[in-house]
């Protein structure tokens, strides 16, 4: 990327799925790589394999709930290489449940890991990027934010959440000459299901059974990250379905809604899946 000749990354959650398969990529390029993980063992692995694939790795630990250790990271960044070129919020857990079933404990814990922790890194990186003239921050979303599908009421919320974040942050830094990009991907095999929850076992099998389905890897999405940053693009949606959601929503709304409504209804879902109908 002539953009940024420094070649500079920082990852957070990289220790494991999404955020291991960006690492690896960027270091297929030659890249520092940051490793950012609250498991220091997943990210030493990470380390070893991005060392493997070319790239110059340095690990940082970072719990992404912390404000402070955020801040902490981006000093670090900037004593050790005197800034950063792309910073990726990725850390973020996933849960699911009926609305009224959902504990309010659940709801909390989500909405800290998947949203005020981008808000956190987007918040202590931007003064950096500023300062440098400018970068690309890229925010990991999902599909889940724009198809806003039932059953996962507290996963959607703060997905769509990094979504409009993002697109506010798209136009409010581009002065700052600092790029944004938010990655919607539907279902792809990663580790995501390590750390879901629900109030109901039908909620788990139903992930379980859309990753299953699935023939996109996290390799796959990575590579489609890069690609988008090097066109400064805002939305990264890497597969046909959530094209697709992300198409009939934007342009009809109403007749959207209607026709989930009428599929989910129907149990049309649930019959794809080899599922039971909801009760």
């Amino acid at each position: 990327m002539k953009r940024f000749p420094k070649k500079r990354v920082v990852i957070t959650g990289a220790g494991s799925g999404l955020g291991r398969a960006m690492s690896l990529e960027f270091a297929k390029l030659g890249w520092n790589v940051c490793v950012s993980d609250i498991n220091a063992e997943r990210a030493k692995e990470t380390e070893r394999l991005v060392t493997l694939q070319g790239g110059t790795p340095l690990v940082i630990g970072c719990d992404v709930t912390r404000p402070e250790q955020l801040e902490s990271l981006a000093a670090e960044l900037k004593k050790k290489w005197g800034g950063v070129d792309i910073v990726i919020n990725n850390a973020g857990v996933a849960a699911a449940g009926f609305m009224e079933k959902i504990r309010l404990e659940t709801w909390d814990w989500i909405i800290t890991l998947n949203l005020k922790s981008v808000i956190y890194g987007c918040r202590a990186f931007i003064p950096l990027l500023e300062a440098q003239g400018g970068g690309h921050i890229v925010n990991v979303a999902s599909n889940a934010g724009i198809a806003s599908l039932p059953e996962m009421a507290c996963y959607n919320v703060t997905k769509a959440g990094v979504i409009s974040l993002s697109e506010t942050l798209r136009a409010e830094l581009t002065p700052k000459k600092i790029g944004v990009s938010v990655v919607a991907p539907t279902f792809f095999k990663t580790n995501l299901m390590d750390q879901f929850t629900s109030p109901d076992p039908r909620q788990r099998q139903m992930a379980n059974a859309f990753f299953n389905k699935s023939s996109v890897t996290s390799e796959d999405v990575a590579r489609h990250v890069i690609r988008a940053v090097k066109k400064n693009q805002l939305y990264v949606i890497t597969q046909w379905d959530g094209k697709l959601a992300w198409f009939c929503k934007r342009l009809t709304p109403e007749i959207y809604f209607k026709v989930l409504g009428w599929i989910y209804k129907k149990g049309l879902g649930d019959r794809y899946l080899g599922m039971p109908k909801a009760a």
